[in-house]
Order: C-alpha cells, then structure tokens, then sequence
C-alpha cells in the first residue's frame, strides 16, 4: 500500500482593494486629503460609465470641427460665450471635488510659472492667473493658461539654467477654493468626463491655430521638470516625466487624457517644490474604501 503524501497547506489568496493600495502608495507626493478627492473623483459611476462613450463621442466630433474649420477658417464663437457656457456646465453638471480640482490646477500651474521666474535671470512679471472661484475660471483664464507657458518659455531663450545660490520659494500656497458647493447639481460628472464635454465648444471658440497651439502646450511637461530639475538640482522632477518631446507636433491626441495627466504632473512637481521648502503632507493611510 503506497504512503499517503502530506496535504500541503491551502494557499489562501488575499484581496486586496485597487483603491486602498493607491492612497497607500508611498511614492505618490501629495497631500493625503488631496489623493482621496482624486480617488473619490475616479470612483464615480460617470467615471465608469459615460467616460467611455464620451471620451469617443468628443474625439470624433473634434475632429470634424477641426476639418471643417480649416475649410470655414473663422471663429464659430465669441471667447467670451466659451468662457460662459464652461462655468454654467461646471456649475450646474460637475462635481464640486471636480470643479475644486480643476480651479485648484490653474493655481498649481501658476505656482510652478512663477517659481521658475524668481529663480531664473529672466526678465518677466509673475503671473497673476490665481483663480479662487469658481467664476474666475471665466475671462478667458483657460487661454491665458497656456499663454504663460508660451511667454515663460520664450523668455527663457539664452538664460542658463543653473541652480541660484537660494532657492526662493514664495507662493506656494494654495488659497482657499470656492467650487460653489452649496449650489445644487444636475449631475454630478468627475473631471475626465467633464473635459471631454468641454473639449467641445474649446475647439469651436478657438481658430485651427490656436487650438492647435493650446494643445501643444501640454508637450512642455517634461520640458517643465527638467528647468525645474536644473533651477532646484534635484533629479526627483526628472523621475514623472513622459518622453513628451516638445520638437513632435501633433495636435492628432486625446486631449482630456492628456490634460488629465498634465494636471497630475503639475500636482507632482508642485509637492515636491513644497517639500523642498520644508513642507510635507501628512501619511495617514486609515481610509476606508469601501
């Protein structure tokens, strides 16, 4: 009679939440409370649900407005009625975390603009575009936006980058954000799909050139964190980027994805100028996601 084997103990599989491990994640550099707002903001069923059709719905309807308009080359609206029509469907469609998210980017960008001014021999104004409401998203503040990064960039030309003999780190606070949550929703869509909608009259109210210029200006990300790499002498800045070369022009992309990421990359590299400052974020990984 053959000797029975000895049972092997039962391997017992874990299962772990998708959620949990990303807050948990100790290479992300932000702020605790700001990386469960981006998570609760991913969790969304518009996330799930419309983002797929509405990310393919803005793409193919971009581009017949853009070959169209290269036939009809003028301006199908007034910046100013863009301007309008994108703060009534933030206010009205989008989740507050999501409006909150999106104003806070335009401050971000702003901070990093303005760190890359006072720390470089360039002779330039910081820039002013530091909305705290969500109102302030109006007056064309998206086309200034990309504005800054065009003039920053230019204004660079010849400057040597080096690191100064003091780092100045003023502002780099963020202000107290108003994304007017006591006013009641329709909807309540998480930025991705937020941008795809507003991609939309974006490619209407802007000429061929600038729209295609507006899109390019997110190709400048890894130039971004390599001056800032340079200025601060720290590689970390080095470590987010994408091989985004600014030399390939193609305005042929997804664009909410890409300013999605762009917004991520800014939040990255703003934590860490933080941090050199002497600031830090709190580690706090009891959240329940459930």
């Amino acid at each position: 009679m053959a000797a029975s084997r000895p049972s092997l103990p039962e391997f017992v599989r874990s299962d772990p939440s998708m959620w949990e491990a990303v807050y948990a994640d100790p290479s992300v550099p932000l702020d605790r409370a700001l990386v469960r707002q981006i998570i609760d903001d991913q969790r969304r069923m518009s996330r799930r649900w419309l983002y797929p059709i509405a990310r393919v719905f803005s793409r193919v309807l971009v581009a017949v407005i853009s070959i169209i308009k290269r036939v009809i080359p003028f301006r199908w609206m007034p910046l100013r009625t863009m301007d309008w029509l994108c703060v009534w469907f933030l206010r009205n469609f989008v989740s507050p975390d999501a409006v909150e998210l999106l104003i806070r980017h335009f401050v971000i960008e702003t901070n990093l603009v303005n760190f890359i001014i006072r720390n470089t021999a360039i002779e330039m104004d910081p820039v002013t575009l530091r909305p705290e409401s969500l109102s302030g998203l109006g007056d064309q503040a998206v086309v200034e936006h990309d504005v800054n990064v065009y003039d920053l960039l230019i204004a660079l030309d010849g400057v040597a980058l080096t690191p100064p003999e003091q780092l100045d780190f003023r502002q780099l606070d963020i202000p107290p954000l108003d994304a007017e949550r006591r006013h009641r929703r329709l909807l309540k869509l998480d930025i991705q799909t937020a941008l795809c909608f507003m991609n939309i009259p974006f490619s209407m109210a802007l000429t061929v050139e600038e729209y295609r210029r507006a899109v390019h200006s997110i190709r400048f990300d890894d130039s971004f964190l390599e001056i800032l790499a340079l200025v601060t002498d720290d590689d970390t800045f080095r470590h987010w980027k994408l091989a985004g070369m600014s030399l390939w022009m193609d305005s042929n992309v997804d664009v909410p994805r890409m300013v999605y990421r762009h917004a991520l990359v800014c939040e990255y590299a703003h934590a860490h100028l933080v941090k050199l400052a002497g600031g830090d974020y709190p580690r706090d990984t009891a959240a329940d996601f459930d």
